[in-house]
């Protein structure tokens, strides 16, 4: 019920409600048309004569089961007798009245923000009132209610003025930062100290899991801290309640012997989303043997600071993308100066050896023929190399850009290490490496699905760094045909190839690994310098094989301790395997 509703009642004459009175004409339709969540009307001795409440289905109250009753056999406030004071004191005045009063139904704690008006049958009379109201917080539990009109808690009770303070108080601190820590620190400590809490937390949503996470919490005098913690959300309905309704919500835990009381749960949400939940234990009392009623008061205060928290850590959270963006674009352009640094001498180092050596040439300084030619093929070499680096840096735009297609068709694995073998096996033996390629046994020819100057690019990628990265020892290519179903877009295959490329060379930090496929870094700028290369192979073999429907991983145990890279390619059919 808004704040419009509570200021359109005043008392009541005949031309509103004497009609159905007289009559008995009391349906829940009449009362549904006065636009409040909660309506009924009742006489001075506390029976009901109409009833109207939108959640009442969920308690099982229904409108019939309640007319006609006496407050205390049905729905009634605790305690009654203070409650129909209040009542005939409304019906003395002719004066509607607003507070906010407690009822119970079975095991069922209301706690109703409600305004009663006189109900006048003539000019001059009036023997019953009609109640409109809004639900504040409910409880379900065996325990009873600390009633707001007990002395020991009412004294306890603060000003509206007083809660504005406070409110006032903590939000002006939690506006002066952009920190999701201090916002959280700040709203817990100053909510509990306020309000003399027993405990205070507030909880967000763990992304990966079913789960709360306790982000900060205040407890007091020196509890253990619960920070860390994860509240399951599976069968916690007050928890999923409040973030799903956004509205407070006041239940007891029956089972929990040892903090007796009334919890209370506000969702935090920015533009009608939850990005958090504030959870409050009672105020610290003289008397926890008895379960606790929140005020109006105070659950208004939670209600809107609840909001100022929820903006706070949007704007915050908004703030901490914002700076790991910047971070992000920080790094992404250091890598790229690198990379365009290590690219432009790389290219400048061939470009510069088919230069000299025609320069050579041109001016005759030849001593023969032969030199000559020797002379023609180095140029020659370095042009091809050259090539190649040009090639690395267009594959990878191509491949950014979703421009890089590829013709699909069966490859023969034999034939692809043939040619494998005929260019790589040189290079290692020339500085002195074993080198062996071994496949799993098979009747027939294994043949994989993709494009196979794509696949020996890939392998030429792979052998060649672990040729130029291993200083003794070996290169060891390996293919293992597995027999377990592949599935690539729309198409399942019978099986995959893994190929394995492992050397014993320098290794690779495991704290650096992560970086070895992204796109213009490098595990370290002045290595690449050093063995030569763009640094760019492991990137566009890990796109090039997973644009053919295979993964890449990268495996070592740390510098110095060699390198294994694998990847996995479709069977196009599944071949008879040998068994040793």
């Amino acid at each position: 019920m808004n704040a419009s509703s509570h200021a359109s009642i005043s008392t009541l004459n005949e031309t509103s409600l004497s009609n159905h009175l007289e009559t008995g004409d009391l349906t829940p339709p009449s009362l549904s048309e006065l636009g409040a969540e909660l309506s009924f009307i009742h006489n001075t001795s506390g029976e009901y004569l109409a009833f109207q409440w939108t959640q009442g289905e969920r308690y099982d109250l229904a409108p019939e089961s309640l007319v006609g009753q006496l407050m205390e056999n049905t729905l009634y406030p605790i305690p009654i007798d203070a409650y129909l004071d209040r009542v005939r004191q409304v019906l003395e005045n002719k004066l509607p009245d607003r507070f906010s009063y407690p009822f119970q139904y079975g095991e069922c704690y209301f706690l109703f923000d409600l305004v009663i008006a006189p109900v006048l049958t003539s000019p001059l009379k009036a023997n019953r009132v009609l109640v409109l109201g809004r639900l504040l917080s409910s409880a379900v539990g065996s325990q009873s209610f600390a009633s707001s009109s007990d002395p020991p808690q009412q004294g306890e009770r603060k000003t509206s003025d007083h809660y504005q303070t406070l409110l006032t108080r903590i939000t002006r601190k939690i506006r002066r930062t952009l920190d999701l820590e201090t916002i959280c620190n700040q709203t817990v400590e100053g909510l509990g100290i306020a309000l003399n809490l027993e405990s205070c937390a507030i909880a967000q949503k763990c992304l990966e899991t079913e789960h709360l996470k306790v982000v900060a919490h205040y407890t007091h005098q020196g509890n253990p801290s619960q920070i860390g913690s994860l509240l399951p959300l599976e069968n916690n309905s007050p928890l999923i309640d409040a973030l799903s309704s956004l509205d407070p919500l006041a239940w007891v835990e029956s089972e929990d012997k040892e903090s007796l009381g009334s919890r209370l749960a506000v969702a935090t949400c920015y533009q009608d989303r939850p990005n958090g939940l504030l959870l409050l234990s009672p105020p610290v009392r003289s008397n926890p043997d008895r379960a606790y009623l929140w005020s109006a008061e105070e659950i208004e205060l939670v209600r809107e600071l609840a909001d100022q928290v929820g903006t706070a850590i949007a704007h915050a959270t908004l703030y901490q993308e914002l700076e790991l963006a910047r971070e992000q674009a920080e790094e992404a352009s250091r890598l790229k100066s690198e990379f365009l640094a290590n690219t432009s001498h790389e290219l400048r180092t061939p470009l510069n050896g088919m230069i000299g050596f025609l320069k050579l040439i041109l001016d005759g300084m030849a001593d023969d023929p032969e030199e000559q030619m020797e002379w023609v093929q180095e140029a020659h070499k370095s042009a091809l190399h050259l090539l190649n680096l040009i090639n690395d840096v267009l594959d990878l735009a191509r491949i950014e850009a979703g421009k890089m297609q590829i013709d699909i068709s069966p490859v023969n694995l034999d034939e692809l290490f043939t040619n494998l073998d005929n260019f790589t096996r040189p290079q290692a033996e020339t500085k002195g490496l074993s080198y062996e390629i071994s496949r799993t046994p098979t009747r027939d020819e294994v043949m994989i699905t993709g494009n196979y100057q794509r696949l020996l690019q890939v392998l030429l990628n792979l052998v060649g760094n672990a040729v130029k990265f291993t200083h003794e020892g070996g290169i060891t290519i390996t293919a293992e045909v597995i027999a377990k179903k592949f599935q690539v877009g729309d198409r399942e295959h019978p099986g995959f190839v893994k190929v394995s490329v492992a050397d014993t060379g320098i290794g690779v930090p495991l704290e650096k690994q992560e970086q070895l496929f992204q796109n213009f870094s490098q595990v370290d700028g002045s290595r690449t310098r050093q063995y030569g290369g763009t640094g760019l192979g492991l990137a566009i073999s890990q796109r090039l094989i997973e644009t053919m429907g295979g993964e890449v991983n990268f495996f070592s145990m740390g510098e110095g301790l060699g390198s294994t890279v694998t990847f996995t390619a479709p069977l196009g059919q599944l071949p008879v395997i040998v068994k040793e």
